[in-house]
């Protein structure tokens, strides 16, 4: 591995983010910040009563829009190669990456679901990206992110060259098909079940999909955002408690 912090952990604070010595971030592309809601109050709860002044408090719920070249640090010579290796396939590289979003000194390539394999093959197996390593894939669910709800991140590192890279993949609440990746990162396996099991994400082509935390007869998936909080029943097969709320009390 390189012993360039550049290298490894992307441009320090002094090169600044462009690797240029300006400390600037990569530009912004001319679409700017995407706000897919507006959050009232300091939690989102509201009908509580709060006194804190912060019951008025609104915020945007805005992801990071698309960056414009040059990204900086390693991160243009990673995208020109993926381009290259996809085109070389007779993949048209705008047809697979949606967009390329550079922020917190961080790279995030968005891929269309239906490229995600190849990508992924690509990024494991060109000599100049060799992205041998994948930590796992993470599920999140922005019900407000209206046609992509929910989505799937995944976490590269490449071993070869010292460089860490994220995928990231959006699919709407009512098709919540990704491919596995599994053949590629044998790693994903348990992975994939985590966020099938808590976000509902259906890997396809996994080899046994099936809960990992939650039983078998579980309903729902609850880390997503439109899961109930609390006072509901806890269930398992053939006997179900009743929620805290409605339970005997002996004091």
């Amino acid at each position: 591995m390189s012993d360039d912090p550049a290298v490894q952990n992307g441009p320090p604070n002094g090169d600044g983010a462009n690797g240029d010595g300006s400390n600037v971030p990569a530009p912004r592309g001319s679409a700017g910040p995407e706000v897919i809601g507006v959050r009232k109050g300091m939690f989102g709860a509201a009908g509580g009563g709060d006194t804190s002044g912060y019951g008025g408090l609104v915020r945007t719920v805005a992801l990071p829009g698309e960056s414009a070249r040059p990204y900086g640090s390693y991160f243009d010579e990673v995208v020109d190669e993926l381009e290259g290796a996809l085109e070389e396939q007779d993949l048209v590289p705008e047809n697979a990456i949606e967009k390329v979003v550079v922020d917190r000194r961080e790279l995030t390539l968005h891929i269309a679901r239906e490229h995600l394999a190849l990508v992924a093959k690509t990024l494991r197996d060109d000599p100049a990206l060799r992205f041998e390593l994948c930590t796992g894939v993470s599920g999140v669910h922005f019900p407000g992110d209206k046609g992509r709800e929910l989505h799937a991140v995944y976490h590269l590192r490449s071993l070869t060259h010292g460089r860490i890279l994220r995928l990231e993949v959006s699919v709407p609440d009512s098709d919540p098909h990704v491919p596995s990746l599994v053949a590629v990162y044998p790693t994903n396996d348990w992975h994939e079940r985590e966020a099938y099991d808590f976000f509902g994400l259906v890997f396809d082509g996994h080899p046994a999909l099936t809960r990992i935390m939650m039983p078998d007869d579980w309903q729902g998936f609850p880390q997503r955002k439109d899961y109930p909080l609390g006072g509901i029943a806890i269930e398992y097969k053939g006997a179900q408690i009743p929620a805290p709320d409605q339970r005997r009390s002996y004091s």
